[in-house]
């Protein structure tokens, strides 16, 4: 009986975890500034309703931006 609760417990944690991960989406986005980079990832972020945080930013001549969509 103690090993079935104890792997409910388990499953009900693993399954809060991943609804939760399942939720954040990554996009990215190109420019020749870190402003116009941005911008295209604000603009995903509205299109979809969403939030953004920036997670990457590098370049030399074209900055490339990662950023996860969240609610």
């Amino acid at each position: 009986m103690k090993t079935i609760k104890a792997m409910s417990i388990a499953a009900v944690a693993a399954l809060s975890l991943m609804s939760a991960a399942s939720f954040a989406q990554t996009v990215s986005a190109t420019s020749l500034t870190l402003d116009g980079a941005e911008a295209k990832i604000a603009a995903q972020a509205q299109q979809n309703g969403q939030q953004y945080k920036i997670i990457e930013a590098s370049g030399n001549n074209v900055v490339h931006m990662t950023a996860e969509l969240y609610k």
